[in-house]
């Protein structure tokens, strides 16, 4: 008998939770000739079954967006489950089931981070306003001026202020505390003493989450120093820039010069983003 692949039976498993195969073809036995289609389960109201059938296991997901995103892995869809960002329905047997909405919404949330460079904080708020995968708009667009503008990776003037406990923020990313614990020492995050307790901001509950990830595949605190100087030379460029204006007592030169903050930032990314594409084809080459 030929060796099943790791991880095949359990896959089976939540194929025939779902009614499908991996490829999302119904499991349900074919309608015999001249006699009405057998029920898939017995107590099941047909409408109920429909629904199940329409529904897909996370390994049918992967595949169906395997093709636009090459990088889409079950562990990725079940970190943004983790982040809140998707709510699956669940089987008794506690296996995910996701609809054709959820994975419209998957596809929105992947184009965001793949297009737009989105911190999955922005993502929430962006999914919350009603956003959806028809307006995704591209990573930049034609000005009124026929100049070049991007869309913000992240806006300077949106802080909430809310401020995460240790015990949170180690909830929330599923990270271990000796990780944050030596992002702390290598200076990555900082957080802020409040009566004896260190709270973190978004920001760096959105950084821990992200090296939290890196974590998983070997990667350390002391691994991390390269982002952070990287991070601090361009805030260093961007600020020698734009000083003079960040500066002014004028409200409006004031105002534009955050936004040109913003719009350099996103250009910046960018840039930093396609030169990491270029040198990672060199290597698979």
């Amino acid at each position: 008998m030929p060796a099943r692949a790791p991880g095949a039976d359990v896959e089976a498993l939540q194929d025939a939770a779902s009614g499908q195969d991996a490829g999302g073809r119904s499991l349900a036995a074919p309608p015999k000739a001249g006699g009405p289609r057998a029920q898939v389960a017995v107590g099941v109201a047909p409408g109920e079954v429909a629904a199940r059938q329409k529904s897909l296991t996370i390994g049918a997901v992967c595949k169906a967006l395997a093709q636009e995103f090459p990088d889409i892995s079950i562990s990725k869809i079940r970190y943004l489950e983790d982040q809140k960002l998707l709510t699956p329905r669940r089987t008794p047997g506690g296996y995910r089931l996701y609809t054709q909405g959820d994975v419209a919404r998957l596809r929105t949330i992947l184009r965001m981070q793949r297009d737009e460079f989105l911190p999955l904080r922005v993502i929430r708020q962006e999914l919350a306003a009603g956003r959806t995968g028809d307006a995704t708009p591209a990573p930049g667009r034609a000005a009124r001026d026929g100049m070049r503008t991007w869309r913000p990776t992240v806006s300077v003037r949106e802080a909430t202020g809310a401020l995460y406990s240790m015990e949170d923020v180690l909830e929330d990313t599923k990270a271990e505390d000796k990780l944050v614990r030596e992002l702390e020492e290598y200076g990555v995050v900082k957080g802020e003493m409040r009566g004896g307790v260190r709270y973190f901001d978004e920001t760096e509950r959105e950084i821990i989450a992200a090296v939290a990830e890196l974590a998983r595949y070997g990667v350390g605190g002391r691994n991390l120093r390269v982002f952070r100087s990287s991070a601090d030379r361009e805030a260093n460029l961007l600020q020698q820039i734009l000083a003079p204006a960040l500066r002014s007592r004028n409200p409006q030169r004031r105002k534009e010069a955050v936004e040109a903050l913003e719009n350099l930032a996103a250009v910046a990314t960018h840039l930093k983003h396609l030169l990491l594409v270029r040198d990672l084809r060199k290597i698979v080459r």
